[in-house]
């Protein structure tokens, strides 16, 4: 079984609507990193030295290849990515090894199975 890795940077607001929607699309866990900080064309802006920037969470998602790209695609939608700039963005990495995930890889047989 071959896995990627859907990196997240989300508004904080949008995370536990963006893990549930990736958990329904196929998604089996996550990692959250908090309080992160982003920078898109336009600087932040600052008053008086502190960020009036809302803060991001950084999502890790170790996902099977095969639902990557309709978790990919939901989070997108449920995160109104391409609607609204600054909300986050989200990117795939291809994964060649991974350690730990037995467990996974037995619940996500038979989902894998039906997608193919």
């Amino acid at each position: 079984m071959h896995f990627k890795l859907i990196v997240v940077m989300v508004e904080d607001a949008k995370t536990n609507t963006v893990l549930e929607a990736a958990r329904e699309a196929g998604a089996t866990g996550a990692t959250v990193l908090n309080q992160a900080r982003g920078e898109g064309l336009k600087p932040a802006k600052t008053f008086f030295g502190l960020s009036v920037e809302s803060q991001r969470d950084v999502l890790l998602m170790l996902v099977e290849e095969h639902l990557c790209r309709r978790i990919l695609e939901t989070i997108s939608r449920v995160g109104e990515f391409d609607d609204t700039p600054g909300t986050g963005i989200a990117i795939q990495v291809d994964v060649e090894d991974a350690v730990g995930v037995s467990h996974q890889i037995r619940a996500l047989t038979g989902a894998v199975e039906e997608e193919l």
